[in-house]
C-alpha cells in the first residue's frame, strides 16, 4: 500500500499561513483585512510597547486574538543573542506572561527579534516554552519546516506575491505552504495596501487551501508527523488529539484523534 502524509486540515495540499512583527496600529487594519478573505494571521508583539503612541492597545489585542494568533517577540524587541542568555530568557518569559493575560489562553510560540538567534538562545526559549519561532530566512519554497524552532518563512511581504502564487498554485501532487511574513507599517510607508489586498482577494476564499495560524500548522504537523503506521501498511493510529488527513494508495483519508484505523 502506497502511504503518503501529504494532507491539510479537510484533505487539501496548500495551506497559507500570515506571520507580522511589533505590534503597530497598522495590525488593527490588517487583521480586518485577512478576516474579509477568510486568511488568518500570527501577530509576534513586544509587550512592553503596548498602549503607546503608534503602537497596539490592550484592546486591539483581545481583538485581534478572538480570529488570529498572538505570539511573542520579546518584551522589548532586543537582539536576542547579544545579550546575557538570562536576559533573553526574562525578554521571552515576561512578553508571554503578559500577552498570555491579554489573550487569556497560552502563548506557543514567536518570532525572533530582528532575526538573530543562536542554538544557546533556542534551547532557552524551548525552556520557557516556546514551540517554534520564525526567522527571516527567506526560502521562496513551499517545504514544511523540518525544525519549528527554526522556521523559515517563504517570502517577506515585499516580495512578488503573485508570481509565488501562481507557482505555488501549479502544484498538485505533494503538501505545500505559503508563508508570508513583515511588518503592517510597512504597508503604510511605503503605500502598499492595495497590492496586500489585492493577493488576499486573489489567494482567499479557495476551498482547495487551508488558512491557519503559526500554531495551528506546528500542531497539525506534528500530530501528521506522530502517525505510528503497521509493518504491513495496513492500519495507522493516530495519537494525537486532533484529527489527521493522508494518502492511502490515492484515496484521501481522514484519521480520528486516538483512532486506529484499517487501511486495507
Amino acid at each position: 500500500m502506497d502511504i503518503e502524509l501529504c494532507l491539510f486540515k479537510g484533505g487539501v495540499r496548500r495551506a497559507l499561513t500570515m506571520s507580522f512583527d511589533d505590534g503597530k496600529k497598522f495590525d488593527v487594519p490588517l487583521a480586518q483585512m485577512f478576516e474579509r478573505y477568510g486568511i488568518k494571521g500570527t501577530f509576534h508583539l513586544n509587550s512592553g510597547n503596548l498602549n503607546k503612541e503608534t503602537y497596539l492597545t490592550d484592546e486591539d489585542v483581545r481583538m485581534i486574538g478572538k480570529n488570529h494568533e498572538i505570539s511573542v517577540h520579546g518584551k522589548t524587541h532586543p537582539f536576542l543573542d547579544k545579550i546575557p542568555l538570562p536576559f533573553a530568557l526574562e525578554e521571552v518569559l515576561e512578553d508571554k506572561k503578559a500577552l498570555e493575560q491579554l489573550c487569556d489562553s497560552p502563548v506557543r510560540g514567536m518570532s525572533y527579534p530582528y532575526g538573530t538567534y543562536n542554538q544557546d538562545v533556542i534551547q532557552a526559549l524551548k525552556a520557557a516554552g516556546m514551540e517554534y519561532s520564525r526567522t527571516i530566512n527567506n526560502t521562496k519554497s513551499f517545504y514544511l519546516p523540518e525544525n519549528f524552532m527554526e522556521w523559515n518563512p517563504t517570502c517577506h511581504q515585499s516580495a512578488d506575491l503573485n508570481m509565488l502564487w501562481e507557482k505555488f498554485m501549479k502544484f498538485n501532487k505533494h503538501i505545500r505552504l505559503f508563508y508570508i511574513w513583515g511588518h503592517s507599517y510597512e504597508f503604510d510607508r511605503d503605500k502598499s495596501w492595495d497590492r496586500m489586498e489585492e493577493f488576499c482577494k486573489t489567494a482567499g476564499n479557495n476551498s482547495d487551501v487551508w488558512y491557519a495560524t503559526n500554531i495551528e500548522l506546528k500542531d497539525y504537523i506534528a500530530a501528521m508527523r506522530s502517525l505510528v503506521f503497521s509493518a504491513d501498511r495496513t492500519k495507522v493510529y493516530n495519537p494525537s488529539a486532533q484529527e489527521v488527513w493522508l494518502r492511502a494508495d490515492g484515496e484521501a483519508v481522514s484519521v480520528k484523534p486516538g483512532e486506529c484505523k484499517k487501511l486495507a
